[in-house]
Order: structure tokens, then C-alpha cells, then sequence
């Protein structure tokens, strides 16, 4: 998510580093990078340019001048802007009492608003609210089986036309149904176009007039950059909407739609899509996005996402295991498959603070691969060899589970040597909470697949070698993750 502007604005920064004391001189130039990395991103000319007076109001002054680290300092100040420029945003959908709220969805074609329609239902049937969905995308044939097919997916019952002419009369008599069947909110998929038109906007306000939604929302394409910020400005110059959806942040999206469209149309983003999933829609946090674009991480969701995804008995059981003081090879594969339900590897590691430019280090390596080798060499033990392989596993056991995994007799070594060292970092965790604990787990996931260490890889050419810049880069990173940490425990 936003990996080329996060690159951009953290290598813009880093060059202000090892300068000593900084000038107004050399803060400037860092700035102007700063400059292109947004506009690069496709962030709007003029927001870029309101954004940088303000950085630059709280950053040319002495209170980060003669800071200890003014480089760090400076990510405060453009951590804080980013926020501004995004926020604030209130996720709560105002609920009628006692009727039925009314959610009116509109958009281009190809935005994402069916799916997003299905995704919002699900997130409201979780939080325990009766939902209809209402089918009146009349323009696209395929809209209506794609709705009924997304209802039926998660149980949600659908309101399909008899006339298939008259989105208003659909809406209105959805609407009506509802009502009478006691459901608590009531879902308008409308019409979209290819392109904004005169038509689209006719039959939007008639809806808008006919049966007055409770809220409006728009659902933009994040990937159409400053596109999708004029369709939100044409959309709530016609509308008033209430809040904008925004879709495919999960693809190669530069970013600038998300840093734009609060600042340009003055509504903000409420949610984002971030897969194809009917569960792969987010609150949008400015503070924790803001995080992300700058290496900051972003535990608050990584927990809040494992706390809906991972199965809490499993979750107790590890507890109590960990507290008995046991800990093995099948308990760390179980651990390491429910945090796999968090998405890929270089998306958590993403959400880890200090270990986002981790992912453009290891952009070579197929982590994922290397996670699935060591399963393998786990799936190749006996019960009891998994129990405690460090005693157990001699050479001729050691060259039959290489067999049988597929592997080099190295490979399994290496677990081998490395186990009693993860068994006591993860008996050090009982008791932890659970975002210290998602940081040490995910630490130890990325490291068990690591491609420069001799887990990661087989020997020969059986696995993905990192090239000579690739374990530079590594090891650059390892000595700055060291240094951050010795100055942690001075202070």
C-alpha cells in the first residue's frame, strides 16, 4: 500500500540524517524532495503546495532545528500534516431508532461499489444489525446476479426489480419492504456510468429526493489517481455526500487520491477496500495511514485485524501452553498459520514500526516460498520429534525429514539450531499483550523466512538467492534496526 510514496518521502527524510545540527538551508532541500515524492505520488498541485507551507511553518523554526534529532523531528511535523490533510474522519453511521436507517451507495462503473455494497452489509451483520440490500443498478445488466450472488455469500437477503426501468421506483419499493420486514438498515446499490454525465446526476438526485438516505457515500477507485478526486468533487457538488469508500488501495495505487480528497472536496474517506474479500474493507485512520506512508507502522490495526481473524480457543490454549513453559515446532506452525489469515507477509511486515523498508530490501525474495519450505521440514517430523527436535534429531533422522520435505540436510540443521532460541523468546511472551506480542511474532515470522540467513534458502540452486546490492541492503538495515534499538535502551 503506497510503497513507491513511502520510499520516496522516508529516503527524502533520510537525507537529512548524520548532518548535525540542521539549517534552514539544508531543511529546505529536504523539503523540496519531500515536494517531488508527493507529486510523483499524484497527490493535487495545490494540496501539495498548502501541505508544504504548513511543514514548513512547523519545521523552520528552532524548536526543530536545534532538536537532538531534527530528522526525526521532521517525521513528527509530516506525520502530523499527513493527519491533518486526511482528517479528521468519524467512522459512526448515525442509526435511526426504531426505523430503518437508509445507505445510499453511488459511483463510476468499475469503482468497486457492488462488492463494496456486500462488504458493508457483512460489517454491519457482524455489529448485529438486521441488513437488505437493494438492487437497482439498472444500467448494468450483470449488477443485479452480482448483488443477489454476494447476498447469498453472506445470508443477506436482496431486493431485485420487477421493473427493470425505473431505478427510483426500485430503490422506493425496496425501501418499503424493508421497512415492513423490521430490518434495521437498508442498502441502495445505484447506477453508475463509465464517465460522469448529466443523466447519472438526474437519477442520482431523484433517488436522493424520493426516499432520503440517511447517508451517502461514494465509492472511488483509488488507482484512477486525481480521477477519482474529480468524480468526488462533481459527486458532492450534485449530492452532498456524506462520505467517500475508497477501493483497490491493496493494488500499486500512488497514493494521491487518499492524500487529496479530504483537502479538495472537504469530505472525508470513511473506508477503504483493501481486497477482494467481502471482510477486505477497513476504517480509515488518517494517523495510522499517515504511519504507514512513513515507515511508522501501524500496530493498532495489525491487532485489531488479528483479534477478528484469529481463532480465540486456539489463542487461549498458546497462552496456557506458554505459560506451562512449552513451546513446539507444532505450536510455532499453528502460530505462524493463524498469522498468515492477516494477509501476505510484506503487507504485515508493512504495519511493524522499523520494518516497512524491510519490504523493499527483500522485494527479491519469495518470503512466502521460504515460510512453506519450513512447514514442510515440520510436516516431515514425528510428533515426537517436533516435541523437542534439538535432542532427538541426529543426522540420519536429519537426512530423512530432508527427504521428505524436499530439502538440503542444511536446512534442517538450521531449524534445528535455531529452535531453542525461538522457544525461549516465545516462553518470554506469555503474559505479553497482544500488540507486543504481534510485533515479536511477526519479528520472528519475517526472520524465520529470511532469505539472508540460512533458513531462508537452501544451498545450491534449489532456492532464490539475494543478489550482492539485496544483502547490502540488508545488512544495512540490520545495523540501523540495532542502533535504533541501542539508543531505546539508553533512554
Amino acid at each position: 500500500m503506497f510503497d513507491n510514496l513511502s520510499n520516496s518521502l522516508t529516503s527524502a527524510i533520510g537525507t537529512l540524517r548524520g548532518r548535525g545540527k540542521l539549517s534552514e538551508s539544508n531543511m529546505r532541500e529536504g523539503l523540496g524532495e519531500v515536494r517531488t515524492a508527493l507529486l510523483e505520488a499524484d497527490v493535487a498541485y495545490d494540496v501539495v503546495e498548502e501541505f508544504l507551507d504548513r511543514v514548513s511553518a512547523d519545521a523552520i523554526g528552532a524548536k526543530v532545528l536545534d532538536a537532538l534529532d531534527p530528522a526525526q523531528q521532521l517525521i513528527g511535523v509530516v506525520h502530523r500534516e499527513l493527519v491533518n490533510l486526511m482528517g479528521p474522519v468519524d467512522h459512526e453511521i448515525p442509526f435511526r431508532s426504531g426505523d430503518t436507517t437508509i445507505l445510499m451507495l453511488c459511483g463510476l462503473q468499475g469503482s468497486g461499489k457492488t462488492t463494496t455494497c456486500g462488504k458493508i452489509a457483512r460489517r454491519l451483520q457482524e455489529q448485529g444489525k438486521g441488513v437488505m440490500l437493494v438492487a437497482a443498478d439498472l444500467q448494468r445488466p450483470a449488477a443485479i446476479e452480482q448483488l443477489s450472488v454476494l447476498g447469498e455469500q453472506i445470508g443477506i437477503p436482496v431486493h431485485t426489480p420487477q421493473d427493470h426501468s425505473d431505478p427510483v421506483a426500485v430503490c422506493k419499493a425496496g425501501v418499503k419492504k424493508a421497512k415492513k420486514d423490521g430490518i434495521d438498515v437498508v442498502i441502495l446499490d445505484t447506477a453508475g456510468r463509465l464517465s460522469i454525465d448529466e443523466e447519472l446526476m438526474a437519477e442520482l438526485s431523484r433517488i436522493d429526493r424520493t426516499v432520503s438516505p440517511d447517508q451517502v457515500f461514494l465509492v472511488v477507485d483509488a488507482m484512477t489517481g486525481q480521477d477519482a478526486v474529480s468524480s468526488a468533487k462533481a459527486f458532492n457538488e450534485a449530492l452532498e455526500i456524506d462520505g467517500v469508500i475508497m477501493t483497490k488501495l491493496d493494488g500499486d495505487a500512488r497514493g494521491g487520491a487518499a492524500l487529496s480528497v479530504k483537502s479538495v472536496t472537504g469530505v472525508p474517506i470513511k473506508f477503504m477496500g483493501t481486497g477482494e474479500g467481502v471482510d477486505a474493507l477497513e476504517e480509515f485512520h488518517p494517523d495510522r495511514l499517515a504511519g504507514r506512508i512513513l515507515g511508522m507502522g501501524d500496530v493498532v490495526s495489525l491487532v485489531e485485524e488479528a483479534q477478528r481473524k484469529f481463532d480465540q480457543d486456539e489463542m487461549q490454549r498458546q497462552e496456557e501452553r506458554l505459560k506451562s513453559g512449552e513451546f513446539t515446532l507444532e505450536d510455532f506452525k499453528k502460530m505462524m498459520l493463524q498469522t498468515r489469515r492477516l494477509g501476505p507477509l510484506g503487507k504485515v511486515m508493512g504495519m511493524i514500526p522499523g520494518m516497512g523498508g524491510m519490504q523493499e530490501t527483500l522485494a527479491g525474495a519469495d518470503l512466502e516460498k521460504d515460510i512453506n519450505r519450513l512447514f514442510g521440514i515440520i510436516d516431515s517430523m514425528t510428533p515426537e520429534e517436533r516435541r523437542n527436535p534439538s535432542r532427538i534429531v541426529d543426522q540420519t533422522r536429519r537426512r530423512r525429514i530432508a527427504a521428505g520435505a524436499g530439502v538440503q540436510p542444511q536446512e534442517v540443521n538450521d531449524l534445528v539450531k535455531q529452535f531453542d532460541g525461538m522457544a525461549s523468546m516465545m516462553k518470554g511472551m506469555a503474559g505479553l499483550g497482544m500488540k507486543d506480542r504481534m510485533r515479536e511474532v511477526q519479528k520472528m515470522q519475517s526472520a524465520m523466512g529470511d532469505p539472508s540467513g540460512r533458513l531462508g534458502r537452501p544451498k545450491g540452486d534449489t532456492g532464490k538467492r539475494l543478489t550482492a546490492e539485496q544483502r547490502r541492503k540488508l545488512k544495512k538495515q540490520r545495523e540501523k534496526e540495532a542502533r535504533r534499538r541501542k539508543r531505546g535502551a539508553r533512554g
